[in-house]
């Protein structure tokens, strides 16, 4: 018997996300349900809050993925849930083996959700989860759109309708435990989990071991950080329309004092709206210098010019020799 006050809780956090994304609270929902301690008690607390069916993807990355996928219907089906599975292919490609199984479930859950005319689809990334990616992007010196971690609503692909919603990502791991204890059922337990071959193991055990380290305050610090990302990305859509002007098939910026990471924003967008362009990264860091300093430069076809103003246009084409 789930407690009364963790359904009103869990109920509070999803309605607040989808009232976000402009969904009706009432409207049909999907769990995405790998069978373990954390999906398991989602899927309890949203099938006690509202209408929603449940899918498990399997990967057939391990021998008893099937059954363990078969497990999770039986699990479901106990809970009075529908269920679906969805068996994909995958194969180690430019995101490595964990990155392109995680695009073919997504990109199985964003089928299933729009054959079953589902608002939403929502996973179970908690608050530990999100102190793990924080700890594992700070490592790799991330940005503050890194650092901001795991996205609370996204779109579940892109270019989907449908939304990706974490409404747990506010709870403990061990009062997810506690959910599915009480429950009476059992969860499975993924032995990738405890691979030392992947960070996020290592970013797990760090926190395990440093009693000062508090994975609900890192996952606070996140909100924060998002909450910045979101501010410096109004202010640099408020610089596109203040600060640019078209000339023809140029675009000219008027920097100003506007700060680097303002810089580098409005660089983006105008690189996206009116050159088709995505440059980032160390590129349009050398860039950003080049053009601080009044150089010219050449980045994704773009040629740029430096200054008081930054004037942007199409490269000329290269020259055979």
């Amino acid at each position: 018997m789930l407690d009364p006050g963790s359904i009103a809780r869990f109920r509070a956090d999803r309605d607040a996300l989808l009232i976000a994304a402009g969904i009706d609270p009432q409207a049909r929902l999907g769990i995405a349900f790998s069978g373990g301690p954390d999906s398991l008690a989602l899927l309890l607390l949203a099938a006690a809050a509202g209408p929603v069916a449940a899918m498990t993807v399997d990967h057939a990355l391990r021998p008893d993925s099937a059954s363990e996928a078969t497990a999770c219907a039986d699990t479901a089906a106990k809970i009075g849930v529908p269920h679906t599975i969805a068996r994909v292919s995958v194969a180690a490609a430019g995101e490595g083996l964990q990155g392109e199984a995680r695009r073919a479930r997504y990109a199985a859950l964003a089928e299933w959700a729009d054959a079953a005319n589902l608002a939403a689809v929502l996973t179970a990334h908690h608050a530990d989860d999100q102190a793990e990616t924080v700890l594992m992007r700070l490592a790799r010196g991330a940005g503050l759109s890194g650092l901001s971690g795991i996205r609370p609503s996204r779109p579940l692909v892109e270019g989907s309708p449908t939304r990706l919603l974490r409404p747990l990502l506010g709870w403990r791991k061990a009062e997810l435990a506690a959910i599915v204890e009480a429950s009476g059922l059992v969860a499975a337990l993924d032995p990738s989990n405890a691979n030392p071959r992947f960070g996020r193991t290592g970013a797990r055990r760090v926190l395990s071991e440093t009693p000062w380290l508090d994975p609900a305050r890192v996952a606070a610090s996140a909100d924060h950080l998002r909450d910045a990302d979101a501010a410096l990305d109004i202010l640099a859509g408020r610089l596109v329309v203040e600060a640019t002007e078209v000339a023809g098939d140029s675009v000219v910026f008027t920097p100003g004092d506007a700060p680097h990471e303002l810089r580098r924003r409005t660089l983006i967008r105008l690189f996206s709206a009116h050159f088709g362009a995505a440059p980032d990264g160390p590129a349009l860091a050398r860039l950003l210098a080049t053009l601080a300093a009044g150089g010219t430069a050449t980045l994704a076809g773009v040629r740029a010019r430096g200054g008081t103003r930054w004037t942007f246009s199409p490269a000329p084409p290269h020259r055979s020799a």
